[in-house]
């Protein structure tokens, strides 16, 4: 630190250098912060192609950007042990000014395609060597540019938090920005250069922050007061105790993003909601006068956790509102009420760097549980519900009312635990009563521990025991009827569910099913012989009609590229001596759908199909061109969709693919996206014309689905009766709509005429 002298002639800052430091200072971290989180969602979308648009992609680029702003914040931390104020600045400067060398942002040059498994460390590779040096620059600034501030001896820098909460209404801005600005308006290119602009303001205004704290005079003793000299170390609980208050909500940002990203899209639109979320919080809990009293969120932490239970119980995905809304709702009171906790118990000045060490190393610890050992862990998504959980730890000590009754509520928890688990041993109307009244069980027990936090003020661990048990009853007794299997990989939880009587097998991520099979008839007896496609491939719907107008036309057996396997069902569409190659992302997926015990489309109707494994636009455009007679695109994840199979430029491969007459059939159907004029529109831009087949099939009792299917060729003739057919529509690109290309999507546009038009 900078040497305590006497007070002599120096006179007081003036108001007016009060003001530009202020101002200087606020502007540097504010645009540092702007930077620091627009290129998450920016970079991310470039690296989407390389992986399928898999959400796990989001969830991997957290842990990178939580470990570079662990790291960022100990550079900061040892820098300021430096008692010269000249070195910090030169060297800060100088990376800096070595990062905006390798500027602007793309992927490094080394790394071509992902290898065949180990997708998460690869992929941690790539960032680190792609943006590693700008985001670890950047990292450091809010630590950094604090402590500077400190020594500049502003009357302010007695408690220079309120920066940090400047730092995070810069970094909500960017956030926000990105899906209902920048994506919608302008390109990647584009995007990267406002960027590689920006970066250059920012050295500028570091480097003005720099001269202004080598032109402050040394502090006096009265600045020491600031440096608060007397004030105790932080002990090591105290440390230990911020980095799990840190680490609990950090780790609740990823899985809530995952929980609500699976069935909508793989696009930074719904990712940066809950990181938006996030980080709004703490720019409300260190404020100076916080908007929302801390002991308010401490009342409705149980509430939201009570909120977050009957959501998972009950299940809101079919609900796009109730989803987004409800899931992040409960999430942000639960990060108020953490955050909270590190705003009431942060340290004197003197140890703001350290304090922010322990924050970010808590954020670390959250995402690396999350992000990586979660999947690798657990084959279902049960960080979610485990972290719930573990919020309820990070209540402040309590001392309990109504302590007589409080006394003996261990045992009573342990009665009502065995009452509740037992039927699950059993038969008969009490279990079955159960079973069907699941939401309301897990649902009242969640209720009790909001009930024991507001009425009782228990202690933390009897809430986060008996929130333990009401997550537990939600695993006990599950949503789904009949025996499930999971299947969890990079690219998400798949769920093979048999139903009651074993009648139909069905396959689901999140909640939307990608194929089933009938395996008994009405009357019991099992189905024998080849399966007959159901779902969205049954031969009245659109892609059945699809592949057997392209057969009529050719009149001869037909060569196939599908995208996509699902669980096999359209194995089971192709004929004795036509040529079907499959192109798949997933190998567990592939592994499922081949087990017959799980379905019988691959065993029964092509036995010998080996899948070509990797992202199918790299590994479909090495296919040999004009050979195809008709190309499937059905590679989607739940409802999301991997944006990069659906631009102009893949588009250009397919139709470079296809054999002299053939077509492009892609299946749109969404609950949420509205993607037809955007297939539309990239098949015009290659000169293709489309027809878009939009029809309901009121059997969905069966198994049976309507579906959105485009078909794209270059002459009406090429699809056959379809041209004709009343149920197929020859649609032209609309004008109102962008054609997407792999610099430019727009999900928020598909999100709101999906909602304007619904499903017309």
């Amino acid at each position: 630190m900078d040497s305590i002298v006497q007070p002599a002639a120096t006179e007081q800052p003036s108001t007016s250098r009060n003001r530009l430091l202020l101002t200087v200072y606020t502007a540097a971290i504010f645009v540092s912060a702007l930077l620091l989180f627009s290129v998450q969602p920016l970079f991310t979308k470039m690296v989407l192609p390389r992986l399928g648009g898999s959400p796990a992609v989001w969830s991997v680029a957290m842990v990178f950007f939580q470990s570079l702003l662990l790291a960022g914040y100990a550079y900061a931390h040892l820098l300021m042990q430096i008692r010269n104020r000249v070195v910090p600045v030169v060297v800060h400067l100088v990376l800096l000014i070595a990062a905006f060398v390798t500027l602007p942002l793309g992927i490094a040059t080394a790394y071509g395609e992902p290898p065949a498994s180990g997708y998460a460390f690869w992929l941690l590779g790539l960032f680190v060597m792609s943006i590693g040096l700008p985001f670890f620059a950047l990292a450091a600034n809010n630590p950094l540019l604090q402590a500077w501030f400190v020594r500049t001896g502003h009357p302010d820098g007695r408690d220079p938090y309120f920066l940090y909460a400047s730092s995070n209404i810069g970094s909500f801005l960017a956030l926000l920005s990105y899906p209902f600005l920048l994506e919608p308006m302008y390109t990647l290119h584009t995007q990267n250069g406002l960027w590689t602009g920006g970066y250059g303001v920012l050295i500028l205004l570091i480097a003005a922050c720099g001269v202004l704290l080598l032109r402050s005079p040394k502090l006096t003793v009265a600045d020491a007061r600031t440096e608060d000299a007397n004030a105790p170390a932080p002990t090591l609980a105290t440390r230990l105790r911020w980095i799990f208050l840190a680490a609990v909500p950090s780790g609740l940002l990823i899985a809530v993003t995952a929980h609500i990203s699976t069935d909508v899209a793989a696009a930074p639109l719904l990712w940066v909601l809950p990181l938006s979320l996030y980080l709004l919080t703490w720019v409300l809990v260190f404020q100076s006068r916080p908007l929302l009293p801390h002991k308010w969120m401490l009342m409705l932490q149980p509430v939201a956790i009570a909120g977050v239970i009957f959501l998972l119980a009950f299940g809101g995905e079919q609900n796009l509102l109730l989803t987004l809304g409800g899931h992040q709702l409960c999430f942000f009171v639960i990060a108020m009420a953490c955050h909270g906790e590190l705003a009431r118990t942060r340290p004197a000045a003197k140890y703001l760097t350290g304090f922010y060490v322990a924050l970010s190393f808590g954020g670390m610890v959250g995402g690396l549980f999350a992000g990586l050992v979660a999947p690798f862990t657990f084959s279902w998504i049960a960080e979610y519900p485990i972290l719930v959980a573990l919020a309820a730890l990070c209540r402040p000590s309590a001392s309990e009312r109504l302590a007589g009754v409080v006394r003996w509520y261990w045992l009573a928890l342990a009665v009502l635990a065995a009452a509740l688990v037992a039927p699950t041993y059993m038969t008969g109307d009490l279990s079955t009563w159960f079973e069907d009244h699941r939401v309301w069980v897990a649902g009242a027990v969640g209720v009790l521990a909001a009930l024991l936090a507001l009425a009782l003020n228990a202690d933390r661990w009897k809430i986060f025991a008996t929130v333990a048990l009401a997550l537990a009853l939600m695993r006990i007794y599950p949503a789904d009827e009949g025996r499930v299997t999971t299947v969890r990989s990079f690219f998400g939880v798949h769920k093979i569910v048999v139903t009651p009587g074993g009648y139909f097998h069905v396959l689901m991520h999140g909640t939307t099913i990608h194929g089933a099979e009938r395996f008994r008839n009405n009357d019991g007896t099992p189905v024998t012989g080849r399966p007959e496609p159901i779902t969205y491939y049954h031969k009245d719907g659109g892609i059945g009609q699809a592949v057997t107008a392209m057969r009529e036309r050719k009149g001869a057996p037909l060569k196939v590229a599908a995208i996509g396997v699902g669980s096999g069902t359209l194995a089971c569409a192709a004929e004795p001596g036509e040529d079907w190659k499959f192109f798949e992302i997933d190998q567990s997926m592939v592994d499922a759908a081949r087990d017959p015990k799980n379905f019988r489309y691959i065993s029964s109707c092509l036995p010998n199909l080996k899948p070509v494994i990797g992202d199918a636009r790299l590994t479909f455009a090495r296919e040999p061109d004009g050979v195809y007679d008709l190309i499937i695109v059905d590679a989607y994840s739940s409802d999301a969709i991997p944006i990069h199979l659906a631009t102009e430029e893949a588009m250009k491969i397919y139709k470079d693919k296809l054999a002299p007459h053939g077509a492009v059939v892609m299946h749109v159907s969404n609950r949420h996206l509205d993607l037809e004029p955007v297939v539309v529109g990239i098949a015009d831009a290659n000169d293709l014309k489309s027809w878009v087949y939009d029809e309901d099939s009121g059997r969905d009792a069966d198994y049976i689905f309507s579906t959105d299917v485009v078909i794209s060729a270059r002459e009406a003739d090429d699809v056959g009766k379809l041209a004709s057919s009343k149920q197929w529509e020859e649609t032209d690109a609309d004008e109102k709509v962008r054609v997407w290309t792999d610099d430019y999507s727009n999900i928020l546009g598909a999100l709101y005429r999906r909602l304007r038009y619904g499903e017309q």
